[in-house]
């Protein structure tokens, strides 16, 4: 497995334990912003090569959103499996709304440089300096380095996440969902990722977009994306030679929720 090289390896291990073993949290001790810059600009060089639609073999683990809760997914780790014994696919939304923000989106970020094969992150609607700015990432950055420049070194990587993933050629992974303009995935593999996300199109249609029970494409209340009906999945699906859909995106008190029956 490619990762970062010589010395530069034990850091990003050094990182990751200390994260691991919480006292980033119990005990104030910050990430310090020079191995924040370095580890960011480690994982840049890693995403920058992949493609908007990563493949990914399987068997492999898929999460939805994270939203900074640091110690549900320390506890998720404990469960499903330790990276790189176990592979991940992360479906977006590592920041915001939790308190751990920082430490959540690092902690993913080491673990992508260390073990890139092992681990795939999707960028989700709040990875992006806009909405950070709203629900708290930015917020949290300011009150525990003082500054904003950790806030513009993680939303400068943001940047480079793709934008979906498809796991053993059969299930297609995205953070919202589908784009009245994106019928196959060659035009997802198309689109120019490395820009904040724009208020409307294709890029913001995979990160805003619903499934709903209504037939074809209708207004998101959102504000951003549109909801989309089953016939909208199961033609995607034919078009692309796919089985299912997972995304995230939504609450659902059961823990997950099944759509277009059983195709999404």
């Amino acid at each position: 497995t490619r990762g970062a090289g010589g010395s530069g390896m034990a850091n990003i291990d050094a990182i990751i334990d200390r994260l691991k073993s919480g006292s980033v949290i119990k005990d104030h001790d910050i990430i310090p912003e020079r191995d924040v810059e370095a580890l960011c600009k480690q994982a840049r060089a890693i995403m920058v090569d992949e493609d908007n639609v990563q493949p990914v073999p399987l068997p492999v683990t898929v999460v939805g959103d994270i939203h900074g809760q640091f110690y549900d997914l320390i506890e998720l780790f404990n469960v499903c499996g330790q990276v790189p014994d176990t592979n991940y696919v992360f479906m977006g939304d590592f920041v915001d709304r939790g308190y751990y923000s920082v430490e959540t989106f690092l902690l993913l970020l080491a673990l992508k440089v260390r073990y890139p094969t092992r681990i795939t992150l999707i960028r989700g609607n709040h990875e992006s300096r806009q909405i950070t700015q709203v629900y708290g990432f930015y917020d949290e950055c300011l009150r525990k380095y003082g500054s904003t420049h950790v806030w513009r070194l993680c939303t400068d990587t943001f940047d480079y996440l793709c934008l979906a993933a498809v796991i053993g050629d059969q299930f297609l992974c995205v953070h919202g969902g589908l784009s009245p303009t994106l019928d196959t995935l060659e035009q997802i593999r198309e689109l120019q990722r490395v820009q904040e996300p724009p208020h409307e199109g294709p890029m913001c249609d995979l990160m805003w977009s619903d499934p709903d029970d209504i037939h074809g494409w209708g207004i998101s209340a959102r504000g951003a994306g549109y909801v989309f009906g089953g016939d909208i999945v199961q033609q995607f699906l034919h078009a692309n030679d796919l089985r299912k859909i997972a995304r995230s995106h939504q609450l659902v008190m059961e823990g997950h929720k099944w759509y277009a029956p059983l195709l999404l």
